[in-house]
């Protein structure tokens, strides 16, 4: 058991640890903050309020090369992939939006549980620190001369307050980061959710252009072709 404790305090084990795991920490927490608040985030106001036009005038090709522009954005891709299943029924167009949100899904729930995990991890790091500063810290107080009992029970309280201080130092800024990015985390699922809806109710209500007859059956058909160049004999009249 002293090997281990002067193992552990000699080479900072402990420390280097909570060190690691914190940067680690922290390294997530910047990339999730660029990723949800920057790469996958889009002002859905004006975005949807340009889908809706192109789809009021059904013009739905443009609709789906404006959103294919930002197809990075996971609001963008989802409404893109409604629109693309326009044409079919209402269940096919459900589906298509089960299908978009179960891919987008994991690029906005990448690596947050391990912001949650780190926090985690850290302060357990650090309350180890601290049982191994208190074990040596007794043990000088048991053991030692009485020299050195005053030097090795101010070593001891040093490790396991250091110990502590790491742990809380990155365990407090990690539970800090994950609120905030889970709270834009779900802010991005309403949007897309809500929106999504808004583009599936277009499609089932959107007016098409009226039926016009001299359209649907245009009066300068080539009839002669059609009959070989021969007129076709007028209608003779009942008797």
């Amino acid at each position: 058991m002293d090997a281990v404790l002067s193992f552990l305090n000699n080479y900072k084990i402990i420390d280097g640890f909570i060190v690691a795991v914190g940067m680690f920490g922290v390294y997530l927490i910047f990339d999730r903050f660029r990723a949800l608040y920057f790469e996958y985030s889009l002002p859905s106001e004006p975005f949807m309020k340009q889908v809706m036009a192109l789809i009021e005038q059904d013009k739905i090709e443009e609709a789906i090369t404006f959103c294919g522009a930002n197809e990075k954005k996971p609001l963008a891709y989802v409404t893109k992939r409604i629109l693309e299943r326009s044409d079919r029924d209402d269940g096919a167009i459900e589906s298509s939006l089960d299908i978009a949100a179960s891919e987008i899904a994991p690029k906005l729930l990448k690596g947050l549980g391990h912001v949650a995990m780190v926090s985690n991890v850290v302060t357990l790091i650090g309350l180890l620190g601290t049982v191994v500063g208190l074990i040596t810290a007794f043990r000088a107080v048991s053991f030692a001369d009485v020299a050195q009992k005053q030097t090795l029970l101010a070593e001891g309280i040093s490790i396991a307050m250091t110990a502590t201080m790491l742990g809380l130092m990155f365990a407090i800024p990690a539970m800090i980061g994950y609120s905030f990015l889970h709270a834009k985390q779900g802010q991005l699922f309403n949007e897309i959710d809500q929106c999504s809806q808004k583009v599936i109710e277009a499609l089932r209500s959107r007016i098409y252009m009226p039926y016009k007859g001299l359209t649907a059956y245009p009066s300068g058909l080539n009839t002669e072709a059609l009959t070989g160049g021969k007129r076709a004999p007028p209608p003779t009249k009942a008797s």
